[in-house]
């Protein structure tokens, strides 16, 4: 057990945890904004009465990229069952899915730096006159403060100490989370993690068996999710990984496999080809599942009669970790047993600790992207020549 909400099964390579535990103890007393955004003593620059301006709306719009608005997504998407109200989450360039005749919308729009250009061109299309818009963004001269100050809207201050990608229990993750009904301080779980024996035993095993796989040359991440909806939480984890190990020749890329599908096209790869992968196993027990219809079962699958979806799903993820095991491929499982704000802040947290770590264990700096910047140069000096 990871905690009571999360059954997991970690890396079974012996690797030597006693760097990883001292890291850990100094990054717990450090004064980190992003250790601290993860904890119940956070302070957030929204107050009670943007909540109470807002609550009425029931429908939604984010409009960001990256880490503006990838962890928002993954809360909505794993909490869905929990949410009354419609979201619409604008995260990239797409002409076809433009529209702006939404009627009464609240926009949220996020971007750490208020400069993220596919940000500030989505807006210029999206937002109407009659909308309402919550801007989140840092306190300093930028487009979008201006374009706040132009619209008269609500400015919420990012903290300028956290990067995008480890914003998701700050204002940009928990203002809309409040917004629609979840509880902030439901996803704060560090207090109780970091006194939990458990969690904190895994967790440095597992980074200290991570640094032993990327020492082995093994540093393709696998997850292998067999929930639907946390592929957008894994969308999150990909940014995290990737943005904030890939520096200096290193790094880790993670790659997010749709499953059971991808056994039928994917599988034959991870069997049988190059061994350079470690895996995830992601599973979220559901208990309202699907029947098979017992009528239209043919005798030959008989096997198949009063099982549901659920079932079938389950039976493929031990068989699939089973045969990983006899070949000795490197994986760990996460099995969720409750799916609730809390189970979602102890994921947040035990991935943003882990990555964290693998990058003070890998001697990069995991809170920088300085080769994204390359991009967004090279861009602006095309469009100025156009």
């Amino acid at each position: 057990m990871l905690t009571k909400n999360i059954r997991f099964k970690n890396f079974s390579n012996k690797s030597n945890i006693s760097k990883v535990t001292k890291e850990f103890k100094k990054l717990i007393k450090s004064n980190s904004e992003i250790i601290n955004s993860l904890s119940s003593h956070y302070s957030y620059s929204f107050s009670k009465n943007i909540i109470k301006k807002y609550k009425n709306f029931f429908k939604l719009r984010v409009i960001g990229m990256g880490g503006s608005i990838l962890g928002t997504e993954a809360i909505f998407n794993f909490l869905r069952h929990k949410i009354k109200k419609n979201f619409l989450f604008i995260n990239n360039i797409n002409n076809n899915s433009m529209n702006k005749k939404e009627s009464k919308i609240l926009n949220i729009i996020v971007s750490k730096s208020g400069n993220t250009l596919e940000t500030i061109s989505n807006s210029n299309i999206l937002i109407n006159k009659n909308d309402k818009n919550i801007f989140i963004t840092e306190n300093k001269n930028s487009y979008l403060i201006n374009l706040a100050n132009k619209l008269k809207a609500d400015i919420v201050e990012h903290n300028n100490f956290i990067g995008g990608r480890y914003s998701v229990l700050s204002e940009v993750g928990m203002l809309p989370a409040e917004l629609v009904g979840l509880k902030p301080e439901k996803f704060k779980q560090l207090n109780y993690l970091i006194k939990n024996k458990k969690f904190i035993d895994n967790l440095i095993k597992n980074v200290a068996s991570t640094i032993n796989l990327i020492k082995n040359k093994k540093n393709i991440s696998v997850i292998l999710n067999y929930d639907e909806k946390s592929e957008n939480l894994f969308k999150w984890y990909q940014q995290l990984i990737a943005e904030s190990l890939g520096k200096k020749a290193k790094g880790i890329l993670p790659i997010i496999s749709t499953m059971p599908k991808d056994n039928h096209s994917l599988i034959q790869f991870y069997l049988d080809g190059p061994q350079k992968n470690f895996f995830t196993f992601f599973h979220v027990i559901n208990k309202k599942s699907i029947k098979i219809n017992n009528k239209n079962i043919l005798s030959s699958h008989n096997f198949l009669k009063n099982k549901n979806m659920e079932q079938i799903i389950y039976s493929q993820k031990l068989a699939t970790e089973k045969v990983f095991s006899k070949k000795n491929i490197p994986f760990r499982s996460f099995e969720i047993v409750k799916r609730d704000e809390k189970t979602i802040g102890e994921l947040f947290s035990f991935f943003i600790l882990e990555t964290i770590l693998l990058g003070r264990a890998l001697k990069v700096n995991p809170f920088d992207q300085p080769s994204v910047e390359l991009i967004k140069i090279e861009t602006k000096k095309i469009l100025l020549k156009q």
